[in-house]
């Protein structure tokens, strides 16, 4: 293990000020905004509160964090806010649908902005999200969508995107519903029988609705991340539908921002410091017991990952060949 040692030499002394003072003057007494871009009561909207409340204490200077929703178009308001209207000075944080670099290559007229150039903060867990039925739906296992109809709520791009892509190039008989705010929504329109299915995060699931597992009110029909949970072994991934090798790139493409999952990111062409700052409170938060601990108590996942690795992430998922973007494109745009 490598020790780098302090140099012998105060800030005073050396006549410089130390990056930590200044930071700490800084931050002193302002609000960083946290920008939620989905409405409450969902799985962004959870892990975005949680991570608001503990890392103002990581931070230099402990400002204030407040977080704020702002919904619409499956967190594309969101997005372009961040790029494009926010502060570009360190006191701005969010987090927006995993879906965004697909978003991205896919060209949507309606993103303002190049989601590889916000600064990411850092990943608080991959999505090991579920597509899950109510008990009377028509579909109990998802084979049987290849001839039945299931009709699924889609609140969000990622979950539109990948929903009708999977109509498509797999053949299954999905009709997709957009109309609605966020999951607490589409659970009700689920119960009253205007839906069949959704799609959350398995541990938000697990967390807000114990009860639907443990009394078999639903149905987990597929795993749609591509790495899967360890606790749902006997859950087909959404990977398992591919056909051919050919399916099998594209479904990877569409699932593959589940590694993005719930990650923390701030707008671009910031000062390097201040993403600095932002990322080491970020990683102190991962590690703090009281942000642990309510992490245990709601029962919810936790897979963190740096802000420099997620950056890294972010910047490969946008390097796709054009002739496979183009081709799952048409497939998750086309309505059949």
């Amino acid at each position: 293990m490598r020790i780098l040692m302090p140099i012998a030499c105060s800030a005073a002394l050396c006549g410089i000020v130390a990056p930590a003072a200044m930071a700490q003057d800084f931050y002193a007494g302002k609000t960083v905004q946290f920008i939620i871009g989905f409405s409450v009561n969902n799985g962004y909207d959870l892990y975005s509160r949680m991570t608001a409340r503990h890392i103002a204490k990581h931070l230099p200077g402990r400002p204030n964090v407040v977080p704020q929703n702002m919904p619409g178009a499956g967190s594309l308001a969101a997005i372009n806010h961040l790029y494009n209207v926010a502060p570009k000075d360190g006191t701005i944080l969010g987090m927006i649908d995993q879906a965004a670099p697909l978003t991205q290559l896919f060209d949507s007229s309606s993103l303002k902005a190049d989601v590889s150039k916000l600064n990411w903060i850092g990943r608080i867990t991959d999505n090991a999200a579920v597509l899950y039925g109510w008990h009377t739906a028509p579909v109990q296992k998802i084979q049987q969508a290849s001839s039945m109809e299931l009709i699924i709520a889609a609140p969000g791009q990622n979950s539109r995107m990948l929903s009708t892509f999977l109509k498509n190039a797999l053949d299954l008989k999905l009709k997709v519903l957009t109309g609605y705010k966020g999951a607490s929504e589409s659970q009700l329109a689920m119960e009253r029988g205007e839906v069949h299915a959704l799609t959350q995060p398995y541990s938000v699931l697990r967390a807000e609705k114990p009860d639907w597992i443990r009394d078999k009110k639903i149905t987990l029909l597929m795993q749609v991340g591509v790495d899967g949970h360890p606790d749902l072994k006997d859950v087909p991934l959404v990977t398992d539908l591919a056909r051919n090798d050919d399916e099998r790139r594209m479904v990877e493409l569409m699932a593959g921002n589940s590694r993005i999952g719930r990650s923390v990111t701030s707008p671009p062409n910031q000062p390097a410091e201040r993403v600095s700052d932002l990322r080491r409170g970020f990683s102190l938060t991962m590690k703090d017991p009281e942000f642990l601990a309510e992490i245990k108590r709601l029962d919810l996942d936790l897979n963190p990952m740096s802000g420099e690795e997620l950056q890294q992430v972010i910047v490969d998922s946008l390097n796709v060949p054009p002739s496979l973007v183009a081709r799952a494109r048409e497939l998750a745009e086309t309505v059949q």
